[in-house]
């Protein structure tokens, strides 16, 4: 029972990290650039979460990156257990 509620936590976790991804993506893509945002994808995100905390207060998204951070962290603490 208890891997079935990991199992089902780490999707959870999972998608809600892409989903996060995408929706600073198309904010990168809208204000950096195509340039700035093709490197977000080619990097596998790590330069979007960098590039969201950067810019978090001028594109208003403060609250969504707060949000993937945790998620991160959470995935990051499944991994380690």
């Amino acid at each position: 029972m208890l891997r079935l509620v990991l199992g089902i936590f780490g999707y959870v976790t999972w998608f809600g990290t892409l989903a996060c991804f995408i929706l600073v993506l198309v904010k990168q893509f809208e204000s950096g650039g195509v340039f700035n945002g093709l490197i977000g994808i080619l990097t596998c995100g790590i330069w979007t979460f960098i590039w969201g905390w950067i810019n978090a207060r001028e594109q208003n998204i403060i609250s969504l990156m707060l949000l993937w951070t945790l998620f991160v962290v959470i995935r990051l603490l499944g991994i380690v257990w």
